[in-house]
Order: C-alpha cells, then structure tokens, then sequence
C-alpha cells in the first residue's frame, strides 16, 4: 500500500471519527426532547445524563486522539495509524453502547480507547524523537 493511500485513510478515520461525535451531539440534544431536560440544564433523566455524557467524554477523547493519529502516520507509518485510528471509532461506539445502557457496562469500550490512545501516544513520541536523532 503507498504511503498516499495510507494518509487518506486516515483522513478517512479522522472524518469518521469527528462525525461520530457530532453524531453523539444529535443524540444528546433528541434526547433532550425525549426526556424532558431544556436547556441549559446539565442535569435531568439518568437516560440523558448518561447520552450527555458519553457525548463529553467522546470530545475530550476526540481532541487526544486527531493529534496523536497524525503525528502517529506522519511519524511511524500511515496504514497503521488508520488501523489504530478504526479500532479506536469502534471503541467509541462500544463505550457510547455500553454507558448508555449502564455506566458500568462502558469498561470495554473505555479499555480499548485508552489502549488505542496508549499505543498512538508512544508511538508518536518514539517516531518524533527517531525523527530528531536521525536530522
């Protein structure tokens, strides 16, 4: 696979993975209007508590991740961070499934974010850092 195909991949896993945010934004604000919590209150029926917050946990994550994936393929290797980049789009559906259903049942999907999150952070470090030895 060339390298250009691989960075739009992740252009592709970056899209896909803004998107599901925005997707969870929907969610909160219908939820909203299903569980009776006007704005701007941040407190209300557990069902919306719990879309609310996978909704905020899903933009702190998104705004670790965006970075880390590109540093991770402009560094390391393109294709494997569009792997990465898929596993951890898959994790944020597993944790919005889970935590809407039962905070408890968010492990999963919480797990396998911050191991996709881990594996991009030190692999972005270590690409950077190679990267300065070698200049």
């Amino acid at each position: 696979m060339n390298a250009s195909l691989g960075m739009t991949l992740v252009t592709l896993v970056t899209t896909l993975a803004v998107i599901e945010v925005m997707v969870f934004g929907l969610l909160v604000g219908r939820g909203r209007i299903r569980y009776g919590v006007p704005a701007p209150a941040m407190t209300g029926h557990p069902a919306w508590e719990r879309l609310n917050r996978v909704h905020l946990n899903s933009v702190e994550q998104v705004v670790v991740f965006v970075p880390l994936l590109w540093i991770f393929a402009l560094t390391v290797s393109p294709i494997w961070a569009a792997v990465l980049g898929a596993l951890f789009v898959v994790a944020r559906v597993a944790y919005a499934v889970g935590y809407a259903r039962d905070p408890e049942a968010r492990a999963a999907g919480a797990i396998l974010t911050a191991f996709t999150q881990g594996i991009l952070g030190i692999g972005s470090l270590v690409g950077v850092v190679l990267r300065i030895i070698r200049t």
